[in-house]
């Protein structure tokens, strides 16, 4: 593999999703000092689109059209799901809902999912999964006086079928796992998973945040049960944009929310003195639904589906192959270790680095206008995002790194780690 600076810039000019990167404010900033982001797994950029969809919803909606536009606004949450799910999701109509947060969403099919199994008593989960999975999951078993089997999955290389197997029996109820490792990149074999899963006769419920808008997700044709999702990662829908959850449609019947809101209710502004859930996927509604937030969700979920996840998810494996063999020449001779998997086959779109001073790192890198991330407990993550991000970022980026790790200019920041939101 050509490591060089001009054989990044060759795979740009090659690339067929290089004008996507002009759709995105803070791109146009060049020259060697720009601003480096490689944290388009936590947040992605803002489309320059966007602006224009919120200022529609405020003054032409709000300001002008007042409470009449509820009649625009009152499917919103199911349009924008069909959307989502046509475009990036491999979802047919009528089983993706877009609100509320992943983790209210996480708890609402959770919680129905166990409930439509009461003959079994086990929830599911691995040790490393993303926090807030393992706490709904703890929460739901205390509710239910069900048990939690927390299954072991390598920090690096993810979960292991095996040891997923032997958690698997009849007791199961609901197994909760991410597509994507938060902390690795791993990527869960999704065919695999899926048929242990069922062959136990359980239920499994997929975590796509850190996969959705970076890797083929398929949900109708893989046989997925349940799914949520984040979309201010890859989507790029915006700080604290609303969720999304996935019901397969024949299961739709079957499970009741356990958060009996208004906008789940069958005939709701009949203001009926009982709770009837709505038919379909509307019952996993609940309160008013963020009409600003998903404007924004349905500009970055558009660009997706424009891009094509396909091609997406090929540049993503194309960048953080990149990453690794560049890690591989400046990194890891100076003490850094690669914390991901190294086959691109096994891995979403972020690549992760271990170093028993990973924050000072971190922060170092900060300094030098890359925008990394920090993971527990010595992790630096690095996420190119597809949409926006050049080979020629990436091999900017890892220069300074290399550079950070040569000077040894991290150890003049604090060992501390400070709260990070």
């Amino acid at each position: 593999m050509d490591l060089s600076r001009a054989a990044a810039e060759a795979l740009d000019a090659a690339d067929p999703l290089a004008g996507f990167r002009a759709r995105f404010a803070g791109t146009a900033e060049d020259g060697p000092d720009r601003l480096l982001y490689l944290d388009g797994n936590s947040l992605g950029r803002m489309p320059l689109a966007t602006p224009a969809a919120l200022t529609r919803v405020v003054e032409r909606e709000w300001a002008e059209g007042l409470v009449g536009s509820w009649s625009e606004w009152i499917g919103t949450a199911a349009r924008v799901g069909d959307a989502l799910g046509s475009g990036v999701l491999g979802a047919a109509p009528g089983q993706v809902l877009v609100g509320d947060s992943t983790t209210v969403n996480l708890y609402k099919l959770l919680a129905a999912a166990a409930a439509a199994r009461p003959d079994r008593d086990v929830l599911v989960c691995t040790a490393d999964d993303f926090p807030t999975d393992r706490y709904v999951v703890a929460g739901v078993a205390e509710a239910r006086g069900m048990t939690v089997r927390e299954i072991e999955a390598d920090i690096d290389e993810g979960l292991d079928l095996d040891v997923l197997a032997a958690a698997l029996d009849e007791r199961v109820a609901v197994v909760v796992l991410s597509l994507v490792a938060y902390r690795s990149g791993a990527l869960a074999d999704v065919a695999e998973v899926t048929r242990l899963v069922h062959e136990a006769g359980a239920l499994l419920l997929w975590d796509l945040s850190h996969a959705v808008g970076a890797v083929p997700v398929d949900l109708d044709a893989s046989g997925a049960d349940l799914a949520v999702g984040c979309t201010y990662k890859y989507l790029n829908g915006g700080p604290g944009a609303p969720a999304f959850l996935y019901v397969r449609r024949d299961l739709q019947d079957e499970l009741r929310s356990p958060i009996q809101g208004w906008f789940g209710q069958r005939d709701q502004f009949a203001m009926g003195p009982r709770y009837v859930p709505a038919e379909g996927i509307e019952r996993f509604g609940v309160g008013t639904p963020p009409v600003l937030g998903m404007a924004a969700v349905e500009v970055g979920a558009g660009l997706v589906a424009e891009a094509g996840i396909d091609a997406l998810a090929a540049k993503g494996r194309a960048l953080t192959d990149l990453v690794v063999a560049l890690g591989d020449e400046w990194l890891l001779p100076a003490g850094m270790a690669l914390a991901s998997p190294r086959d691109a086959n096994r891995r979403g779109a972020h690549v992760t680095f271990a170093h028993p001073r990973a924050w000072q790192l971190t922060q170092a890198l900060l300094a030098r206008r890359v925008v990394p991330d920090f993971r527990t407990p010595d992790r630096v993550r690095l996420g190119p995002a597809p949409l926006y991000t050049r080979f020629v970022d990436v091999w900017d980026a890892m220069a300074r790194f290399r550079d950070v790790l040569a000077d040894g200019s991290y150890e003049t920041f604090p060992a501390e780690r400070a709260r990070v939101t």
